[in-house]
């Protein structure tokens, strides 16, 4: 059968590119708007990243970047603030449009698509975009898919159901020229889901503030004194509930502040963490405090729940170090273990097609 080779669209660092180089494919470019990614995608992956705007890129662009003959392997995750649930309440009472430009990104794959004709094409995003009744963009890109000629199947996948430690749910789809394929089966089962403490509970002990001497990643961010007393008097697993009332927030005091309940919460220990994201080294956005050390997580520690390895390299030597810089790629990157998944999924598929392919040349 034909080597595969793979284009990720949208790469960011390369979380989900390094799933499929541990997993054995060929990935050999990945594109992204964000010049900031170069280091950490090309430092961390054997492949070239190409920095433009998915709006700019043709067809014949991303189809000269495979070999000849090569089977085609297309994947990508547009950025997917337009479905988050922030998004969606800002823009309640506002009219949805095709030309906003996150929107517009999923309208833009599926045009590459058309141009390129890969041979199997994966697409990976929130979860919410299933349910977001008020713009029809991804019913839209599957109705284009199938137009294509390609078999199409998507699903949300809980990705802790698959070793991350952390509870995230992804909506994830498949197509191919082939024929029908499905995600693999889950590997995890509740009494076995990776905890935090399985995942970050070995690195040294830092204060807010501090940056470990062995990692310049194994950093957090300084507290004022009245959140050290917040994070001092809350619990492993706990919240800002346990507080007494002089550290409460105004927004806590407020009936709809009930509703906060993650907001400068702690991790538990022996549970998966909540869903890493671009803010996850502040305290006060999210169960993001460390689950015994009074601090929020380091940029280390939020890769890692992010199944990025210990020694994934995010930091160039040659520009100023930007912790928000930094957490906006770890937020933003695809799971290394979903990328895996993915890849594990279309490696199956393409041996199914092979043995099928055989056991018809084996017949005539």
């Amino acid at each position: 059968m034909r080597t595969a080779y793979v284009v990720d669209l949208f790469c960011g660092v390369g979380g989900m590119t390094h799933g499929f180089v541990c997993e054995g494919f060929n990935v050999v470019a990945g594109l992204d708007v964000d010049p900031s990614c170069k280091y950490a995608y090309e430092k961390n992956n054997p492949s070239k990243f190409i920095q433009k705007d998915i709006c700019q890129v043709t067809g014949d662009e991303i189809t000269k970047l495979y070999p000849p003959g090569a089977i085609k392997i297309l994947i990508g995750c547009a950025p997917c603030q337009p479905f988050s649930s922030y998004a969606r309440s800002t823009q309640k009472n506002k009219k949805s449009k095709r030309s906003d430009g996150k929107w517009r990104l999923l309208y833009e794959f599926a045009r590459i698509i058309n141009e390129t004709q890969p041979d199997i094409v994966s697409m990976e995003n929130v979860s919410q975009l299933l349910n977001y009744n008020k713009h029809p963009v991804f019913k839209n890109f599957v109705k284009n898919l199938e137009s294509q000629d390609y078999f199409v199947s998507f699903s949300v996948v809980n990705c802790t159901e698959y070793g991350l430690p952390q509870k995230r749910k992804r909506l994830v789809l498949f197509a191919s020229k082939f024929g029908p394929l499905k995600i693999i089966d889950p590997t995890y089962t509740p009494e076995c889901f990776v905890t935090v403490r399985e995942a970050i509970g070995g690195l040294p002990s830092i204060s807010a503030g501090e940056v470990s001497k062995t990692d310049p990643l194994h950093r957090t961010r300084n507290l004022s004194e009245l959140n050290k007393k917040r994070i001092r008097a809350t619990s492993t697993g706990g919240s800002w509930k346990e507080w007494p009332k002089d550290l409460l927030l105004k927004c806590h005091k407020k009936k709809k502040g009930k509703s906060f309940r993650s907001v400068y919460g702690r991790m538990s220990w022996n549970e998966p963490s909540p869903t890493i994201t671009t803010e996850c080294i502040q305290l006060g956005s999210g169960r993001f405090g460390h689950p015994v050390q009074d601090r929020a997580i380091s940029l280390r520690e939020a890769a890692i729940l992010q199944s990025f390895p210990e020694d994934y390299d995010f930091t160039n030597p040659d520009t100023d170090f930007s912790s928000g810089v930094i957490a906006m790629h770890i937020g933003n990157a695809v799971p290394v273990i979903l990328g895996r998944v993915v890849a594990k999924t279309i490696e199956r598929h393409l041996a199914e097609v092979e043995k099928t392919e055989n056991d018809k040349r084996s017949i005539s």
